[in-house]
Order: C-alpha cells, then structure tokens, then sequence
C-alpha cells in the first residue's frame, strides 16, 4: 500500500501513538548523540547542551502539535510552528527550510490536511531535505529526519514512501476502512533510521512496541490495505466524482452565500473532503447540524469538538475569515456515498437553513 518493506512496519494502538513514537524516538535519538556516546565532533558544532529543534506547520494534528508543546514546556526542545500560506492552504517546502537551524533533529508535516484536504508538498520536501542532508553530514551535522503523518491521504490516494522521501510514516486503520488500530513506517527500521520504545516489556515488535499484539486488529488492518493497493484509482474517482457533485449543488442551492474553505487556486486536495460556510449571522455550523434532520457531520476535527462556537484553528490559520470560519461544515464521502444521498443533503441544508433565518 505504502511502497516500503515489511521490516519497516511497526503495529500501534493508532496514529496518536504513533506520531508521539516518532518524537519521542528523534528527541532520545538527538540526546543520545550528544552524550558521551555520541558524536564528539557534532557536539563541538552544535555546542554543549544544545537543544533539539523539531520544525512542524500550524495545521498539523493535535498528536503532533500537542507533544511538540510539552517539549517547549518542559523546556527539554525548541519547536518552530510554520505558518501555512493563505494563499495555497499549504505548509511551503521554503518557509520550512528557512526554519532549519544546526541543531534541527526533526520536520513533521502531515501529508494532506483533515479538515480542508489541502496537500502538503511532501515530495518536494523530501527531495530537499535529503539534498541539505547531505550537506550537513559533510559538514558534520546530524542528519535531519522527515516524518509525515499520512492518516488523512491513505485510501483516497496513492502513498508511496520512495516518492515522499519520508523516514517516517503514521497509518491509520480506520481512516481507510480498517480496524482502529495504527502502524508506523521506519524506513531502514533500527539501522538507517532510530526508533526507541516509549515502552518496555515482553519484546513483541521486536521490542520497539512492546506488549501482545491485536492479531485479530491487525488482520483487519492488512486485509484494508490490500483494499486499497488494488482499487485505489477507483475509490479516489468515485468520491471525486461525488464530492464534485456535492459542491456543484451546494452552489445552486445557495449561490454566493456558499465560500468554500478547502479551495485554494492550483492545490491539490483530498477527493473526499468538502470544507464550506453557507454565510449568514445565524448560521454557525453548529446550529445549521442541529437544524439537520439527515445530515450527520461535523464543523471539523473531532479533536477540536470542544471548541464550541470557536472557529477552527486550522482554518483561520488558512486566512479564513472568523465570522466565515464559524460558519464551517466539513463534508466527507466514502466509497459508497451517492448522488441520490448528496441530493437528501442538499436538500436537508437547504431546510435547516430556511428554519434559522425564519427565527432570526
């Protein structure tokens, strides 16, 4: 499904656990070398006691954002949060590489975003980072790791790690019709790039995820993957198709009051997701869903559900307006979502909208 080899794969409890493997495997990687153990000739360059620098965007999963905090606050890393552009919805491969500094350990970007479905341009960025690389390896600094949080991207289009340039990369099993079990992908597991255990016990994983395996999990996992390795072209046209339909009658129904907040001119996004605001004082997400008869939605990441009425983080950082961002419904389809559905949607919207502006 992802390109890589069997030895590289990892099995965990989901992405959370896996995006906080990743950082706290890079932070006892980065302290290690700078030991006695370590490289004496890095230490000398990096000086003594110098602190890692992890660099990751503004948009990322609270899996990410929130370890990456604690690190700050527990003053033990330095992290730089990359603003995305307003203008592409994206974390720019040159604004992450102008965040590099000598004691750079890590750059952690999500592969496509959960609430727009923007792309992040992980290939470009993989092929720099390899380049500066091996620039700072010549020059006798440690070599930076790149890490995408792929949760989001898989099963609705093709991932492959040769052509990401990843070291690391988080699976997800529900988010493509899979158990809720995760994986980590390591590429050159435990010799290229270093993995340390967050737990110690029986030795399963080969001791780097230690404790009994969900075998029955982790069949449910591998059989969705073969899923998606054989039909992926056809679940990515199908929810295109659909999702293109979904925006197509969201415009007719609603015309200018519609702004679509995961359309960004010349990106690429996920062909499932449909981010928009139907625009009116009285017509937060949260009322409008709670007007909805069928509909079942959300204004955004479930991780940001206690938000209240707050716009979303993730779409002010993309230069929506608050008063817009407020007013957010994120739609997704599936492999199974039909026009005939979009219509009863639609339609259901449509009420649910004529009831709040017939209370105002």
């Amino acid at each position: 499904m992802i390109g890589g080899q069997p030895q590289d794969i990892i099995f965990t409890s989901g992405g959370t656990e896996s995006n906080n493997l990743v950082i706290h495997s890079v932070l006892q990687h980065f302290h290690k070398a700078h030991t006695s153990e370590g490289d004496a000739a890095e230490r000398r360059l990096l000086g003594e006691g110098a602190m890692p620098h992890f660099i990751t965007c503004t948009v990322e999963h609270d899996s990410i954002r929130l370890p990456l905090e604690h690190l700050v606050e527990e003053q033990v890393a330095a992290v730089t949060f990359v603003p995305v552009s307003k203008v592409n919805g994206q974390a720019e491969a040159d604004d992450i590489l102008a965040a590099i500094r000598p004691a750079t350990c890590l750059v952690t970007i999500m592969l496509a975003n959960n609430e727009t479905g923007v792309i992040m341009p992980i290939p470009e960025l993989g092929r720099r980072v390899a380049a500066l690389n091996q620039q700072r390896v010549a020059s006798g600094l440690p070599r930076i790791l790149l890490h995408t949080d792929a949760a989001q991207a898989l099963g609705k289009r093709r991932v492959d790690v040769r052509d990401l340039g990843v070291d690391f990369l988080t699976i997800v099993g529900h988010k493509l019709y899979g158990p809720r079990i995760g994986a980590l992908y390591v590429r050159g597991l435990g010799e290229r790039t270093p993995l340390y255990p967050m737990l110690f016990g029986g030795g399963q994983e080969r001791g780097f995820r230690p404790g009994t395996e969900n075998t029955p999990m982790i069949a449910g996992l591998g059989k969705a993957a073969e899923l998606v390795t054989e039909n992926c072209e056809a679940y990515e046209a199908h929810m295109r198709a659909v999702r293109d339909y979904l925006e197509a009658r969201l415009v007719a129904e609603f015309n200018k009051k519609i702004h679509f907040n995961s359309q960004f001119p010349g990106t690429e996004r996920l062909p499932n997701t449909c981010n928009f605001s139907i625009r009116g004082p009285q017509l937060q997400g949260r009322l409008v869903l709670a007007q909805c008869r069928t509909l079942l939605a959300s204004v955004g990441a479930a991780c940001h559900s206690d938000q209240g009425d707050r716009p979303s983080p993730v779409l002010l950082s993309c230069g929506i307006p608050a008063d817009v961002a407020r007013n957010a419904l994120r739609l997704s389809v599936g492999r199974s979502t039909t026009q005939a559905e979009v219509d009863l949607v639609v339609q259901d919207l449509k009420q649910a909208v004529a009831r709040l502006e017939g209370q105002a």
